[in-house]
């Protein structure tokens, strides 16, 4: 497969085309964008994966889960938690208890619901995850340095778009059923 892209020769002589290898020259630009955005976040995510898990021996997914509660002092419904975070009501319960046990988050009952939990951090979860927070965002930034401010913002809103006509059409498509 010869494809007119630096970045493609490169990555496979690094043999790290990851899910690119996929893609042939006379693919469609989309399909190729599909697989090109795949292996990237693959690649930052298994990289910061790698980084929570030797500098604060924690997962990603706890690290999400944190970050969702930091962003709720009052704290959140396990359910809305399950939602944001995109897992299992099972997962989110799953996480809590294992935080819980360490003293990370508070679980009590909800005022208005007596089926539902609220969830929030400790004081001592708040500063762990300010502490980790503070070393993702170095991360980011350092993992995002080659490219341009400009950059990212045009990325960013492109990816924005996207993501709306996606949504729309998800609705559509619900609204029929």
């Amino acid at each position: 497969m010869k494809q007119n892209d630096p970045s493609h020769e490169l990555l496979s002589e690094a043999q790290e085309l990851g899910h690119e290898g996929r893609a042939h020259s006379g693919d469609h630009a989309a399909l190729k964008l599909w697989l090109r955005m795949l292996a990237t976040t693959t690649q930052i995510e298994s990289e910061i994966r790698r980084r929570l898990r030797d500098q604060f021996d924690i997962s990603l997914a706890r690290f999400d889960y944190m970050a969702q509660l930091y962003r709720q002092r009052d704290g959140m419904k396990m359910r809305a938690l399950s939602k944001y975070l995109m897992v299992t009501g099972g997962n989110v319960t799953g996480l809590t208890d294992e935080l819980s046990r360490e003293g990370l988050v508070a679980r009590e009952s909800s005022p208005t619901d007596r089926r539902a939990w609220i969830v929030r951090l400790t004081p001592k979860g708040r500063r762990l995850f300010e502490t980790m927070a503070a070393e993702h965002e170095r991360w980011i930034l350092e993992l995002f340095a080659s490219m341009d401010e400009k950059a990212m913002n045009e990325v960013h809103a492109h990816l924005g778009e996207l993501r709306v006509r996606l949504m729309q059409q998800d609705q559509a498509t619900q609204d029929k059923e």
